[in-house]
């Protein structure tokens, strides 16, 4: 097939066209081919986009000015009025006389200041190239190869900006040559081209308007001259190729009646089929092992690939399916209007006739089901059958009434698949079609079918069923209500999508996705082709924002489409929220696509800066802290510190403190290796546990001391020792138990923040932190009320500043001993979410505690 074709066929059995092999595989690929008698060229994917075939190639009738054999007598003067030029694009279609090797002059702009002033000119070469080289101000640039000497029409731009002396050579859509500098004498500017000249085509001048050279004469064929006072972009020469032509900045456009014609030149009208947007694709050599390009016109083999998950799915889908579905859509068409085999079905293309039957039939079935339930089978079938019909060519002096007919069929064909009583049907597909954002595509491809609908009389057609519709209008609006989409799409396997792609910016990352609106797809068109234009949208939130809550109204965001079966992806670019409420969000876009307003959850993300000097910081303190930890816990066991319960109690914490600590440090090491990153995980939770529970006990111990006495000393340390090391081994091993699988993070060696195992350490952690804190309060306040009553007995007539004084560093010398003592310094994590500035304090704190 050719490679729309192919392209489309390879879509339509939920696969792609094969993608490029890497260089490894390049041999043993070809090998593979060859043993299945696959020779020569076959067709590969486009990585860099989607080609899209147009929907037809103009044809174009226009004067042609044939220029014979090489004559000094043959020329064409355009009769225009040139100004001042600061930049320029000439532009034509020509056939190359293979004939003669020798420099010809395609067009020549003189001025009295300049003959020279502004040429192009070109010859063939000896591999069959035609060179091109363009002069401005007697400037020459190199002869550069541009097209093929094969005797075809080819079509040519050049372009130069008086800034910077900057050209551009253009062949076929593609630009062949550029480079800057071209007229810029010494350090001086380049200088516009001049005005009020006489251009001439086929022939170079010598003399302003006259003196012309046989050898240096034009012979060929040259159609669709445009000039233009500004340097055209890419895009806009792809236009032009494509024979649209450029109003904006144009200085002259190709006409017999601004023509000064010689006798000798023939001029002839013809019917010029102009080339299509894309004219080469890529293929694979199978011989050479090779890449190289190919008409995307020829019919070439072409191999479909899937990825592995979709092609299981798929085949789980075919060995299940009833076919129930398929046998009565056939049956009653009394034809085979949909194939039973979704794998090895042969694509036709369709006519109008032909599909709106397959679509009559299809909706009769799905409306009458008794329980309209799809199977899997059945959702992949009807999704090609409606991409087969979104494909359908509708022919010119088609009947009318039945394109608008096959227009609602469509809408409720639409509609009944996304019916809510399929949602586990479109999850048990989730990686063939991922999710229901695939019928959006289809259903705006088949919205272009509906252009011969309008007319002077009727100027908009609307087409609804249900919460899906369609409208065409010179503004294209396409609609799909939040129940039909976001029922399915908040379905088990086909959400998803959403989540993969969640995107991070600002510092936040979104977590999970829910469409807060309906989507709307939109597009402007002008003689039926696509433009850009931009676009204001209010759209009504269906899902409410709750105040406070962990939404958070992203942005408008519009879908990009890798292909149907992928379901796309969300992007911002271009967009800009105007004004957000609770209930609705207006937005504004320089672009038209499908739109809809998400609502994501989100959590708080790092610049890869911030992340690196939290890391560092982390590393510095808990260094010191470790070092100091170990000195502390030296200085207990050989200066023979009394043995005391106090005492017992902190060498138990400082143990557990320093070992968690270095293993923090080293955490990031294990990251490459699986198996010890789990070892680490599980090591780091149980010493940070144990750390905990000996705050805890501290806290516990402070309490038996200062505030109340109820427990013999030897008893105490038993349950000391339960609390400080039993509990951590209990949290961890019943966590091991119930979340084996879940219990590491992707990122990181540490407990996974995605599920509820973090709670194993953040919930004890409250606890304790509660504890402490309370603790504190009750040791603060009886240290207070003793230090008050101590400051009357011993100075009973110091000042009121005094005794302010002595109050205060009361209550400040046990708080500021005994916040680190106890652990309460990690209360600021909590407040880390807020700011950046919060981490840093909290990291500080910890990693010195």
């Amino acid at each position: 097939l050719d490679w729309w074709h192919a392209d489309r066929s390879c879509e339509q059995r939920f696969a792609q066209l094969l993608f490029e092999p890497q260089d490894s595989e390049r041999g043993s690929f070809s090998k593979l081919l060859q043993s299945h008698h696959i020779r020569g060229s076959v067709w590969l994917n486009e990585r860099d986009g989607v080609l899209h075939k147009p929907k037809w190639r103009r044809d174009h009738i226009v004067p042609v000015l044939v220029f014979g054999d090489k004559t000094d007598t043959k020329y064409v003067k355009v009769l225009s009025d040139f100004p001042a030029l600061p930049a320029v694009t000439a532009c034509a279609h020509l056939q190359w006389d293979t004939r003669t090797q020798e420099i010809a002059t395609i067009f020549s702009y003189a001025v009295p200041a300049f003959i020279n002033e502004f040429q192009l000119r070109g010859f063939v070469d000896e591999e069959g190239f035609v060179r091109f080289a363009l002069i401005v101000h007697g400037h020459h640039s190199p002869y550069l190869p541009v097209f093929r000497a094969d005797g075809q029409w080819h079509h040519f731009c050049v372009t130069w900006q008086q800034e910077n002396g900057t050209w551009a050579i253009y062949a076929d859509g593609k630009r062949r040559a550029s480079a800057s500098g071209l007229c810029a004498v010494g350090p001086s500017a380049p200088q516009a081209i001049y005005g009020q000249g006489t251009f001439i085509i086929g022939q170079d001048q010598d003399s302003l308007g006259g003196t012309f050279r046989e050898k240096e004469s034009f012979s060929g064929n040259i159609t669709d001259l445009h000039i233009w006072q500004k340097a055209l972009g890419t895009e806009q020469i792809e236009k032009v190729r494509s024979c649209w032509v450029v109003e904006q900045d144009l200085v002259f456009g190709w006409s017999s009646n601004a023509l000064e014609v010689e006798s000798t030149v023939q001029e002839v009208t013809a019917r010029f089929l102009c080339p299509g947007p894309v004219e080469e694709c890529r293929v694979f050599e199978v011989g050479s092992s090779g890449f190289s390009y190919a008409s995307c016109l020829q019919s070439l083999p072409f191999i479909c690939r899937y990825r592995k998950d979709a092609y299981w799915q798929l085949k789980k889908a075919q060995l299940e399916a009833s076919h129930s579905l398929v046998g009565r859509v056939n049956t009653l068409a009394e034809r085979t209007v949909i194939p039973e085999n979704i794998f090895t079905s042969d694509v036709q293309d369709m006519n109008l006739s032909v599909a709106l039957g397959a679509l009559d039939v299809l909706t009769t079935v799905l409306r009458e089901a008794e329980t309209p339930v799809l199977e899997s089978s059945d959702l992949l079938a009807v999704l090609q059958l409606l991409k087969q019909v979104s494909d359908v060519v509708v022919q010119e002096g088609e009947d009318l009434e039945m394109l608008e007919q096959l227009g609602q069929y469509y809408v409720e064909v639409t509609e009944l698949i996304l019916e809510e009583q399929n949602i586990e049907t479109w999850s048990s597909v989730s990686q063939v079609i991922r999710g229901p954002m695939a019928v959006v595509e289809l259903c705006d491809r088949m919205v272009s079918h509906l252009a011969p609908l309008l007319t002077a009389e009727r100027t908009k057609i609307t087409i609804q069923h249900g919460n899906v519709g369609l409208r065409r209008v010179t503004v294209k609006n396409m609609w799909f209500g939040y129940g039909s989409l976001q029922r399915c799409l908040s379905g088990a396997g086909s959400s998803a999508v959403f989540q993969d792609v969640a995107a991070l910016d600002g510092g936040q990352k979104y977590l999970s996705t829910t469409v807060g609106t309906a989507v709307i797809s939109s597009a402007l068109l002008s003689d039926y082709q696509e433009i850009s234009t931009s676009v204001r949208y209010r759209l009504q939130h269906r899902v409410q924002v709750p105040p406070g809550g962990n939404f958070h109204v992203f942005s408008l965001v519009f879908l990009l489409h890798v292909s149907p079966d992928a379901g796309g992806m969300w992007s911002t670019a271009g967009c800009s929220v105007v004004t957000s409420f609770l209930d609705s969000t207006a937005c504004f876009c320089n672009h038209t696509t499908n739109f809809a307003v998400l609502l994501q959850v989100y959590e708080m993300q790092r610049t890869t800066k911030e992340e690196r000097m939290l890391q560092t910081l982390t590393f510095i303190g808990c260094g010191v802290s470790f070092c100091a930890l170990m000195v502390t816990f030296i200085l207990f066991v050989v200066v023979g510190v009394p043995k005391s319960e106090r005492t017992t109690v902190h060498k138990n914490l400082i143990f557990a403190l320093a070992a968690a600590e270095a293993l923090l440090m080293f955490s990031e090491l294990a990251k490459a290796n699986q198996v010890l990153c789990f070892t680490v995980t599980a090591c780091l939770h149980l010493f940070f546990m144990a750390a905990f529970s000996w705050m805890l006990v501290e806290g516990l111990l402070l309490w038996s001391k200062v505030v109340a006495v109820n427990m013999s000393e030897d008893r105490r340390m038993k349950f000391y020792y339960v609390t400080g090391w039993g509990l951590p081994v209990v949290i961890v091993g019943v966590t091991l138990a119930t979340s084996f699988d879940k219990y590491v993070a992707d990122n990181h060696c540490w407990l996974n923040i995605r599920t509820n195992v973090i709670w194993a350490f953040v919930g004890p952690v409250l606890f304790i932190l509660a504890v402490n804190t309370f603790v504190l309060f009750r040791v603060v306040m009886v240290t207070v009320s003793s230090a008050r009553r101590r400051s009357k007995m011993l100075t009973p007539n110091s000042s009121l500043e005094n005794q302010i004084g002595i109050q205060i560093w009361a209550t400040a010398k046990p708080v500021l001993v005994l916040l680190p003592v106890l652990g309460l310094t990690w209360v600021c994590g909590v407040l880390v979410h807020l700011s950046i500035i919060w981490a840093y304090v909290f990291i500080v704190l910890n990693s010195l505690q």
